[in-house]
């Protein structure tokens, strides 16, 4: 309940330009191309592929996204390790937002979301150098549902990935186009659910107080 409690508190601070809010999150996404090459739509028939694929293994989709500016950007990458979320981290604070005093970044409890994958991925001024820029809110282990980059991955599987994509550089390609599309229109993402309604409809989750038997 911390957990959700200061996610909760952080997206309910006001916008600071000098500390922008950071959600960031990731995805799998299998790369396939067509066993059979898909047939255009003809009058009376729609497009048509074979439900036949080929693998070409698979990438991850980082994702980050700034709520209250309407950005978010896509890195792709082959493996979901500690060292690619160093380096999604790194390029957060040196390319994305090199201006901000301090990233206000929730993300997810995973054993790869640690600053010792900085320290594996970087020397160690550089690892403490980025650790240091970022103001870290974890969301609760089974409360990934707090985290709003999981909205934007949501668009993201519907409006572009929900197809067959072929190789890293169409997936990279790809993905780009689709953040690039929605940054120009500065889609935002709008919060409403709090600490106080939490108390409210969760009610049932949170521990029972108790009694100190001591006085």
């Amino acid at each position: 309940m911390a957990a959700m409690e200061d996610v909760l508190d952080v997206y309910a601070r006001p916008p600071d330009p000098a500390r922008p809010l950071v959600c960031f999150d990731e995805a799998g996404k299998e790369l396939q191309t067509h066993a059979r090459p898909p047939l255009p739509p003809v009058p009376g028939h729609p497009a048509r592929e074979d439900y036949e694929y080929v693998r070409h293994g698979s990438a991850t989709c980082f994702l980050a996204c700034a709520p209250h500016l309407g950005w978010r950007a896509v890195a792709v990458a082959r493996r979901r390790t500690g060292i690619e979320w160093a380096h999604a981290m790194r390029a957060l604070v040196d390319d994305h937002f090199p201006a901000a005093a301090r990233i206000v970044l929730v993300l997810d409890n995973l054993n790869t979301h640690t600053p010792a994958a900085l320290y594996r991925a970087f020397p160690p001024a550089e690892a403490k150098r980025i650790w240091d820029k970022l103001e870290v809110h974890y969301t609760p282990k089974h409360g990934s549902w707090l985290n709003m980059a999981e909205l934007e991955l949501s668009a993201l599987a519907r409006q572009c990935l929900r197809r067959r994509i072929p190789d890293d550089a169409t997936l990279t390609a790809e993905t780009a186009a689709w953040a690039a599309e929605r940054n120009a229109a500065r889609v935002r993402l709008r919060w409403t659910f709090t600490a106080a309604d939490a108390r409210t409809k969760l009610a049932h989750l949170y521990p029972v107080p108790q009694p100190d038997n001591d006085r």
